[in-house]
């Protein structure tokens, strides 16, 4: 069963640290990718200058939307990254996921990444995640709560200790310690 979503109704800090341990879990077709949620980062609205809701007009809509929704957008071109966007109507935020560590599916991941199945990085970085997941463009507004795009709770206890920093390849707003992972896990990226 995916996460409710009123797990995504809260502050986009609250639900970067919640979805570690969770996994995301890609259907195409007949093939089905999951991973568990190894590393986050929270972006907030306008107030936020690293977060597209302050200089992409065309997201804006959708931050100040319901959360538990996939927002998807290319980066430098050619690297595409998948957010969940979390808080109520009205009040933006979204929570970009970094990295996974594959728990099915990982001879699909291996092909669409052209790296060994084996592989810590399969799905370590943003652009290599959804590279491994086949997630596109046309998943921007998915709901994460039902359909081809979900993230389901853990499939295990929470047994691990939380790190956090400052977010990775932002310019704006480096400062804050808004990007969360499971401290020491080999698939965090780097």
């Amino acid at each position: 069963m995916p996460l409710p979503r009123r797990f995504y109704l809260r502050p986009a800090r609250a639900v970067a640290r919640d979805l570690l341990g969770c996994v995301l879990v890609a259907r195409r077709g007949a093939t089905i990718t999951a991973g568990r949620i190894v590393e986050t980062e929270a972006y907030f609205g306008p107030e936020d200058r690293a977060s597209h809701a302050a200089f992409r007009p065309g997201s804006h809509a959708l931050f100040y939307g319901e959360g538990g929704v996939a927002y998807v957008y290319l980066n430098y071109g050619t690297h595409r990254c998948l957010n969940a966007i979390a808080g109520r109507a009205g009040h933006p935020g979204c929570v970009l996921i970094r990295a996974l560590e594959p728990i099915m599916g990982r001879r699909a991941m291996a092909r669409r990444r052209r790296v060994p199945a084996d592989s810590p990085r399969l799905a370590s970085g943003p652009g290599n995640l959804t590279r491994a997941l086949g997630i596109t463009l046309r998943d921007t507004r998915a709901d994460l709560t039902r359909g081809r795009l979900t993230i389901e709770p853990p499939v295990e206890p929470r047994d691990f200790r939380i790190a956090a920093g400052p977010r990775v390849g932002i310019t704006r707003s480096r400062d804050l310690r808004l990007r969360f992972w499971i401290a020491g896990h080999r698939c965090v990226s780097r």
